[in-house]
């Protein structure tokens, strides 16, 4: 049973489209998804689900949570394979002066193909730095995202999918708990243990409980 990691797109910012971290749980828990934990209030959950479609998972989640909560957050979905992808294609990796909190990774609700990431690609930024890398664009920002001009809503139609951004301290905070896990030394395979329909959820809970938001 595969791990995914559920980002909702603009929940909490701004006084507006306010969904509880304990309320987005029972939800997770209403779909029958093993051991949902809330990571950070910008709304992240952690779950074990038996649906392979992800495009159909995502949707489910998408019509409950417009049920429940009366509006319709857009719902990215990643497992932890693809998010330890994510980390592997940092473009930024090993560069000196590069600050975590400036990096931002706009996880994409579809792959948007190599024509339109090359038109998108061509937008002028500014100072800020922008790769495009199958569903995920990273980007840079040097004066803080705060100050941007970053024409995110014009990169966003080129592209024709939409996202939802996380900094890179966020993004190697959710994948922090199975590197934990697998200092522990225990002998069951790392591998083994991201599968499995039981054994994980312990970890799940254990690692998360403690991160803000959960």
């Amino acid at each position: 049973m595969p791990v995914i990691i559920c980002m909702l797109r603009g929940v909490n910012v701004g006084g507006r489209n306010k969904i509880k971290m304990d309320e987005l749980k029972k939800l997770c828990l209403s779909l029958k998804f093993k051991t949902p934990q809330t990571f950070i209030q910008s709304g992240n959950v952690v779950f074990c689900a038996d649906e392979k479609d992800m495009a159909k998972l995502a949707k489910r989640i998408e019509e409950a949570l417009e049920k429940k909560f009366g509006f319709r957050p857009g719902v990215v979905l990643r497992t932890f394979a693809d998010l330890q992808g994510v980390i592997a294609k940092n473009p930024f990796a090993g560069r000196k002066g590069i600050e975590p909190g400036k990096l931002l990774v706009n996880f994409l609700a579809d792959d948007p193909g190599k024509e339109a990431r090359k038109q998108a690609q061509a937008i002028e930024t500014g100072p800020d730095e922008m790769h495009l890398i199958g569903r995920e664009a990273y980007i840079y920002f040097p004066d803080g995202q705060g100050r941007s001009k970053l024409p995110w809503a014009k990169i966003e139609r080129t592209l024709g999918t939409f996202g939802t951004g996380r900094n890179w301290n966020s993004v190697t905070k959710c994948w922090q708990w199975p590197k934990r896990w697998k200092a522990r030394g225990s002998s069951t395979s790392l591998r083994q243990r991201l599968s499995c329909s039981g054994c994980i959820s312990c970890d799940i809970a254990q690692t998360l409980r403690a991160a803000p938001g959960s």
